[in-house]
C-alpha cells in the first residue's frame, strides 16, 4: 500500500503558527508532524508515500518522499489536492490529512480493511472535543453508520444528538474503486457542478463530498472505528492544547500512543 497526504493548505485558523509554514510543518517533540506521519506510516508498512504541497511548499522536504504541487492551494480543497496526485492513484492507497497525528495500529487496522474504501472514524470524539473546545457542541458535522457502512456524512449540523462517530481525516481506497473515483470525478468537473453534501462550488470539494457521491452510486463506504487514535490540528488552541497536555503528562488520555518520548 502507498500513500498521499494532502498537505497544500496554509492553515489560516492556525494564526502566527503558520505565518510562514504549512501546518504540516509545525513541530511537536522537536519533530514536523509530517514527520510522525512518516513515521506512522512505514512503521505500520505503507510506502511509497507522496505529499502534496501548497502553501510554503518549499518548507516540505523528506527523503524518500515524491512530492507533487497543487499551485492553486488558495483556491481549491481537498479533492483538487487529491487530483495533484492523480499518478499516484492506482493500486491500494492511503489518504490522510497533514494537520493530523495518527498511531501505526490504526493505519494498520485501515490498512487490512477488508472494504474498498474504508474510513477512519473516532467513537471517543466526545471527549476529544470537551477538551478541545469545553463542548460537544461545537465544529459538528453528520456522520451515519447503518449495518457497517456510512450512509451519509460531512453535513455540517448544530447538535450532537446522533452523532456516534466523526470523521478523522485518514481513509483507503482500494485499486477497484479508482476508475469509479475519477470517473465520477471528471462527470461534475465537465459540468463544473457544485458538490450536493457541502455545496461548495466544484474545486473547493471537500473528500467528504466525494465520499457522498461514491456512497450515492452504491459503492460501499465503511467505517474503521477507533478511539484515542488521533490529534487533529486545526486552530491555534488545538496546537496549544496538546502542547499543554504533553507538557503535564496527561497527552495519553487522548492519544493512545504517547510515551515520554513520543509524539
Amino acid at each position: 500500500m502507498k500513500a498521499v497526504i494532502l498537505a497544500a493548505g496554509r492553515g489560516v485558523r492556525m494564526g502566527r503558527y503558520t505565518r510562514d509554514l504549512p501546518k504540516g510543518m509545525l513541530e511537536l517533540a522537536g519533530r514536523p508532524l509530517l514527520a510522525w506521519q512518516l513515521d506512522a506510516l512505514r512503521e505500520a508498512g505503507v510506502d511509497p508515500i507522496a505529499i502534496v504541497t501548497g502553501y510554503a511548499r518549499e518548507a516540505i522536504d523528506f527523503p524518500g518522499v515524491r512530492t507533487f504541487h497543487n499551485a492553486r492551494f488558495d483556491r481549491t480543497n481537498m479533492i483538487e489536492s487529491l487530483m495533484c496526485a492523480r499518478e499516484e492513484l492506482r493500486g491500494d492507497v492511503l489518504v490522510s490529512y497533514a494537520d493530523v497525528l495518527y498511531t501505526p495500529a490504526l493505519v494498520e487496522k485501515l490498512a487490512t480493511h477488508e472494504e474498498e474504501v474504508a474510513v477512519a472514524v473516532d467513537s471517543a470524539w466526545r471527549d476529544y472535543w470537551t477538551l478541545r473546545y469545553g463542548t460537544t457542541e461545537h465544529d459538528l458535522e453528520t456522520l451515519s453508520v447503518e449495518d457497517g457502512r456510512i450512509v451519509e456524512l460531512g453535513r455540517e449540523v448544530e447538535s450532537s444528538a446522533g452523532i456516534d462517530h466523526r470523521y478523522i481525516g485518514v481513509l483507503k481506497f482500494g485499486g477497484g474503486v479508482w476508475p469509479r473515483v475519477l470517473e465520477l470525478y471528471e462527470e461534475r468537473r465537465s459540468r463544473n457542478a457544485p458538490w450536493p453534501a457541502s455545496g461548495k462550488p466544484f474545486e473547493q470539494g471537500y473528500m467528504t463530498d466525494l465520499l457522498g457521491e461514491l456512497i450515492r452510486v452504491g459503492v460501499t463506504v465503511a467505517p474503521c472505528v477507533t478511539a484515542r487514535q488521533w490529534l487533529e490540528f486545526d486552530t491555534e488552541r488545538d496546537y496549544e492544547i496538546v502542547r499543554e497536555q504533553r507538557d503535564k503528562g496527561t497527552l495519553s488520555r487522548y492519544f493512545a500512543s504517547w510515551s515520554p518520548g513520543g509524539p
